[in-house]
């Protein structure tokens, strides 16, 4: 028996809110619970726990729950209603029945949980003010009596909201109340205002901009999308001398004009700097009352969108043709916020924003139609500072115009305000190299940039949609990154309600383009944003919410098979497959039929799980049956005895064998060998596009190829991730090549610089590379498998689970040929380790140390160069050959390609004898310059031992 003593729990962590010990505005009136034991003995395990709840009347009830696990536990008390309130304490016990000491305690209160807790109604400026009129202020005055015991104002609007007290903001959110889909739902939020309303009279100002609401949407640059008219409901409660209080929606509100003169979250903002913000010229306008809207207003679920990070500008550029342009050295989405030093007033300030400059001037053409300029109109004060409220930009390049000739403009006097949903960062990683760690790291930021309100596609162009495409593939690595549970529970709220009768989802959520349809990868976000959100968090609450939903798509999809195919119809395919014409990202290698068959495969398996963890026996049988009829299809159709899968691409055998596609041991062992020689093929390059790029690494590694996934992340030439980072990315590319390797940017139409998806390999660095992959839903049992790889000499993950911080790293001993490594595991994470050695076991929580062999020590053991594939798996074999080529100046290998030319003239003769070398290199003697390129391999082979044909024996090469 372990004793309990040294026990410490954190507060309590209501649902899927920050950890922050208060949730003011809750969604829920029975949040869930979870806590982590931030201190626990060796051996000790939770048994049982008790949860005090003190109500807002000060009642106190104590619920003891026999329970070994403390993540997302039901609510054991009374619900809560609208307004009420709760505090929270938690204390726990093991084994010996010992109790720890009580938490600190955490508080939750509940916003307006219906559309009947409002007691106003909205009000709006007349309906003369359009879209392109300057931004409307509303105003109400009221008055305080005595001492204000308790203050809360809940906040919603048709359009977007910027709160004023007494002139000064209410909270830090921003471009509230965010993008939901507004036909169905509009989310409120709620600020404790108690220790701002002093007795007296005070005055309340919201302004109000487009937003989403009813600017510009989409390429189509739609407007009005969702109404013609901004509207705000604001309803003010608080407690004085006189009792309850409460300012509503009513006709004492009025209305004026601001100095914002027109706003666009595509086309940027204009304000007069002369006129103060919320001061009143000219007449004040009664509102209009509007009638309550139809559609559910319920307090935000997602974290609100903040400024979380300001960047100072790094340098000022001239550019070829005279322009400033300030470079904050990384890619964002916000805005800028300028200290104009020396403006004239009457004077115009512009500054116009892009991701990246063409030949030395800013890039405005990967925007489209996005105008993304922000203007003012300078007052002339000292050290004016100018920022936008309702626009937002993706960029690393600001043009600044309009400044006095004589200005002195320096970088200091900007700021890059880094806007996204307040997420806990919860990996980090680190190596030896630092590309590898600057590649994370824009992944990091490209999920950052694009979660703001709902997860899109990029942040600066006419687009800023939800793809759903996008985040089916990258939730997963989303969820490895972030405490992005709240963020994705909430956009999977208008997923499920904008689901179709037949099963489909939109393209993009809020749909703003053509409606729900069924189509594979980016309807299967209905299933594997769901399923990604239930592994990461261990909640089986999300399941139970979105299983109708998961459901539904499968159904839908059942419907249009026929003998476990699906067929026909329209697909994205395997989009923007590096192959692909750039002008038709459809038109992948793989084939649109073998790829919806196995998706359709994949999430029907996985909804079958959903209703397993559930115990909901019935309906897991059918779904399996459902799975296993697809996949028997797939196999029949598509697959040979040997392995070899229709349209034999990368894509396709990443699917079958990461998804368990095929059933024979011949079969899978075919695949994986077939996937690695198309890998060599490539010249290690990539050559998947959206749906098969978060697949290969893994399929790779667990075909036993690990060392092909390694090359495979480490090459540096188009198209590759590393690339992009040689390059100077600082933010993941929608296209593989974005910026041509001469510096140019690509001239088709869409290219953002600034899209997650290809990002999706950090889930490989963390689970492959690192080695810590998830055994049990929450993270609760993991397997720590490290590769200890030649190309890094350490490497190192800290990963926060729900339960608290997992770390590893190793670090080679090069004096000792032995690796030292190290591994810390929270309470209530337990490991299965198989590390170098052959040392492999199970531990619980707790700090663990070892110093093992080196598997890359030399001397090491010796491969056999027998065939051409033995030779490209020696990765310094392979570069020294391709030396020799390019020694040799032939129009055949030249440059950059010279790797891709000869692994793809080597394709088709990957089992030849090595010394066939000379004919393979120069295609049989068909290629120009084949007598050089003959000679130049003959030297390559005798320098290295190997050699010609005829000549030949089986050689050993020293690894």
């Amino acid at each position: 028996m372990v004793d309990s003593a040294g026990l410490e729990v954190s507060p309590v962590r209501f649902g899927h809110r920050p950890w922050a010990g208060c949730a003011l505005g809750y969604d829920q009136p029975c949040p869930s619970l979870s806590w982590r034991l931030l201190k626990a003995p060796e051996g000790w395990k939770q048994e049982e726990a008790e949860v005090e709840i003190t109500d807002h009347h000060g009642r106190v009830s104590v619920h003891r729950l026999h329970v070994a696990d403390q993540i997302c536990l039901s609510w054991p008390g009374e619900p809560l209603e609208s307004r009420e309130s709760a505090a929270v304490r938690v204390r726990v016990a093991g084994q010996d029945g010992i109790w720890s000491p009580w938490s600190a305690t955490a508080r939750v209160e509940c916003g307006l949980l219906s559309n009947q807790d409002w007691s106003g109604c909205p009000v709006s400026p007349d309906d003369s003010v359009g879209r392109e009129d300057p931004a409307p202020v509303l105003s109400r005055r009221f008055t305080v009596e005595g001492t204000c015991a308790k203050a809360r104002i809940h906040l919603t609007a048709g359009g977007l909201f910027v709160a004023y007290l007494d002139g000064r903001r209410i909270g830090q959110d921003q471009l509230c109340p965010g993008w939901t889909d507004y036909r169905h739902r509009i989310n409120a939020l709620t600020y404790d205002l108690t220790d701002a309303l002093a007795p007296g009279s005070h005055r309340l100002d919201v302004l109000l901009g487009n937003g989403w609401y009813r600017g510009h949407l989409g390429w189509q640059r739609l407007t009005d999308f969702y109404g013609d008219r901004l509207w705000l409901m604001a309803q003010l409660e608080w407690l004085d001398s006189r009792g309850e209080q409460v300012l509503s929606g009513d006709d004492q509100w009025t209305w004026h004009p601001s100095p914002i003169r027109s706003n666009d979250l595509y086309d940027g903002e204009c304000r007069d700097m002369r006129i103060p913000l919320l001061e009143v010229r000219g007449a004040v306008h009664p509102v209009q009352l509007l009638p309550m809207p139809h559609v559910s207003i319920r307090p935000q679920e997602a974290p609100p969108a903040r400024i979380i990070r300001r960047l100072p500008g790094q340098k000022i550029i001239t550019t070829p043709s005279g322009r400033t342009v300030v470079d904050f050295g990384q890619n964002v989405a916000g805005w800028v916020r300028m200290v104009v030093r020396g403006g004239r007033p009457g004077g115009r300030l512009r500054l116009r924003h892009a991701e990246v400059l063409d030949h030395g001037e800013l890039a405005l053409k990967p925007l489209r139609q996005a105008k993304a300029t922000d203007e003012y109109i300078l007052s002339g004060t000292a050290n004016e500072v100018v920022e936008p409220l309702f626009t937002q930009h993706g960029f690393r390049y600001v043009q600044v115009e309009g400044l006095e000739p004589d200005a002195d403009v320096k970088a200091g006097d900007f700021q890059a305000c880094l806007v996204s949903a307040v997420m806990e960062s919860t990996a980090s990683f680190t190596c030896s190299d630092d590309r590898l760690n600057r590649l994370f790291e824009n992944v990091r930021w490209s999920t950052m940039d694009n979660f703001i309100t709902v997860p899109t596609d990029c942040p600066q162009r006419d687009e800023r949609l939800g793809w759903t495409g996008d985040i089916a593939m990258f939730a997963p690595s989303a969820l490895e990154l972030f405490d992005a549970d709240a963020f994705l529970a909430s956009w999977l709220t208008d997923v499920a309600n904008s689901q179709a009768a037949d099963g489909g989802i939109p393209l993009v959520v809020p749909d703003v383009l053509d409606g729900p349809r069924l189509t594979c990868g980016w309807g299967d976000a209905a299933v594997l944003v769901p399923w990604a959100l239930y592994r990461s968090t261990g909640d089986e609450a999300v399941l139970r919410r979105f299983l109708p939903m998961m459901d539904g798509f499968v159904d839908g999809v059942q419907d249009l098979t026929r003998r476990g195919l699906w067929q026909g119809g329209f697909q994205f395919g395997d989009w923007l497959d590096p192959d692909a014409p750039a002008d038709q990202p459809m038109k992948s290698k793989a084939d649109p039929d073998v790829v919806a068959t196995a998706f359709a495969t994949h999430s029907a398996a996985l909804v079958a799980q959903a209703h397993a963890c559930l115990g909901q026996e019935d309906q897991e049988q059918h779904y399996r049956s459902l799975a296993d009829g697809m996949a028997q299809g797939f196999r029949d159709e598509y697959v040979s005895p040997n392995g070899r899968i229709l349209s034999d691409c990368p894509s396709v055998y990443s699917f079958a064998l990461d998804w368990n596609l095929l059933e024979t041991d011949r079969q899978r062992q075919g695949a994986g060998e077939r996937l690695a020689d198309l890998v060599r093929a490539s010249g290690f390059r990539i050559s998947t596009g959206f749906l098969g790029t978060p697949f290969i690494c893994q399929a790779l590694t667990i075909s036993g190829h690990a060392d092909l996934a390694v090359r495979l992340v480490l090459q540096d030439h188009c198209p590759s991730w590393l690339y992009q980072v040689d390059m100077g990315a600082t933010t993941v590319w929608e296209r593989w090549d974005s910026m041509l390797p001469d510096g140019s940017i690509n001239p088709n139409g869409m290219t953002s610089f600034n899209h997650y998806a290809l990002g999706s390999v950090v889930s490989w660095l963390i689970q492959g590379l690192i080695g810590l992959r998830m055994d049990a839903a929450g993270w609760r049992k993991v397997t720590v498998a490290p590769l200890i790889i030649p190309q890094l000499s350490f490497a190192e993950l800290r990963l926060v689970t729900p339960y608290g911080p997992v770390n590893f790293s190793w670090r080679r001993q090069d004096s000792s040929a032995t690796v030292s490594m190290h591994l810390s595991l929270p309470v209530g994470v337990s490991a299965n380790l198989v590390l170098p050695g052959g040392v492999s076991g199970r531990c619980d929580h707790g700090d663990y140390s070892w110093i093992l062999p080196d598997p890359n020590a030399k001397p090491t053991r010796q491969t056999q160069i027998r065939t051409i594939r033995d030779l490209i798996d020696v990765p310094d074999l392979l570069a020294d050959l391709i030396r020799a080529l390019l020694a040799i100046d032939s129009p055949s290998y030249r440059g950059s390609q010279a790797d891709l030319s000869f692994c793809a003239a080597a394709k088709p003769w990957l089992d030849a004898p090595v010394g066939e070398l000379p004919q393979v290199a120069s295609q049989q003697g068909f290629l120009p310059d084949a007598g050089a390129i003959e000679s130049a391999v003959v030297g390559f082979l005798q320098r290295h031992g190997l050699a010609p044909a005829g000549q030949a024996k089986n050689q050993d090469f020293d690894q």
